[in-house]
């Protein structure tokens, strides 16, 4: 474990976005990291496949929508 320094307005992104997600400031940032760098790796997909591959890959079900 180790420090990061960052800009005090991304901070301050990460505390609003944190709070949205119902997630810490820590989780907050270290999730945009994780998604950046998965992003960088596969720069083909989108932000949802990168999120439904993490998804699948930690073997969470997902809910498939009603059909109308």
């Amino acid at each position: 474990m180790g420090l990061v320094k960052i800009d005090d307005e991304l901070h301050e992104e990460a505390r609003r976005a944190s709070a949205v997600m119902c997630r810490s400031i820590n989780a907050q940032a270290e999730f945009w990291m994780k998604i950046g760098m998965l992003a960088e790796a596969n720069p083909t997909m989108a932000f949802i496949e990168i999120v439904k591959a993490q998804l699948a890959e930690a073997n969470v079900r997902l809910v498939q929508p009603i059909a109308a």
